[in-house]
């Protein structure tokens, strides 16, 4: 579940293990075993408890250990790297980027969730993202299920990290930003037009959404690759760190399946 080149990048942004006292204790677990089983719960869904014990480490030490990593950015260092490394053998395509976001329900509720207005009022969270045209997520984030769609794309695009470029320096802003009719506000197409980004945003009552389907068609089927990772089906966490956490992961799977074809 952690192939070699995936290794590699994650020994570069896991922090260095503690020092154990002298004489005795128990064996700390490998970080590539742990990192197997946390991907094990993410795509598997199951409970940290219901981690099989083939894995060696059990559901509590790699909850532990996940902790940790998410409280050091461990997730998002990785995402970087892997994104660094599709930029550098020109993957990406910075020429349209398309926003979306997707509801999930909330099951423990917790900070970041709230009433969602397309299930009836209960509890959720969003899952926001930026793909390039390729439908690579280049930029994630979370907000509660009744927050509107508008308030991310800012937050988001400040969001994408300067990422290398096969030829000149790094990028961070394409050249176009596909959405939908929730992103249809002139001070968002005027905060996009000062960073030199086109805004092709759906206008309310003048435009039909489908009509730019053609190219936002990608960031919708990037949110079924996310699916991918069966515990971002509902959210289970109460931190939304750790819910953020798994988003990483599944965004840095996706963007790793790139490198690897």
């Amino acid at each position: 579940m952690v192939p070699d080149g995936l290794w590699e990048l994650f020994e570069r942004v896991v922090p260095p293990a503690p020092e154990r006292p002298q004489g005795g204790g128990r064996r700390r677990h490998g970080d590539r075993e742990v990192l197997a089983a946390i991907i094990f719960v993410a795509t598997s869904g199951c409970t940290w408890n219901q981690l099989p014990p083939g894995f060696g480490p059990s559901g509590v030490t790699a909850f532990r250990r996940f902790t940790e990593w998410s409280q050091a950015r461990v997730w998002a260092k990785l995402h970087r790297l892997v994104l660094d490394e599709l930029g550098a053998r020109g993957e990406l395509d910075w020429s349209r980027c398309a926003i979306d976001s997707v509801s999930v329900r909330a099951l423990k509720g917790g900070r970041l969730t709230g009433p969602n207005p397309t299930d009836r009022g209960k509890p959720g969270s969003k899952i926001h993202l930026i793909v390039d045209r390729n439908g690579l997520p280049i930029s994630i984030g979370i907000s509660a299920a009744n927050d509107h769609d508008s308030q991310a794309l800012i937050p988001l695009m400040r969001g994408i990290p300067p990422i290398r470029s096969r030829f000149g320096p790094r990028r961070r802003r394409p050249a176009k930003l596909h959405g939908d009719k929730g992103y249809d506000y002139d001070h968002l197409r005027n905060w996009l037009r000062r960073r030199q980004i086109v805004p092709r945003i759906a206008r309310r009552g003048i435009e039909a959404s489908d009509r730019l389907g053609r190219h936002r068609w990608v960031v919708e089927r990037t949110m079924s690759w996310l699916n991918g990772c069966r515990r971002l089906h509902r959210r289970y966490e109460r931190k939304p760190e750790h819910f953020l956490a798994f988003v990483g992961i599944a965004s840095t799977l996706i963007c790793y399946r790139r490198i690897i074809k």
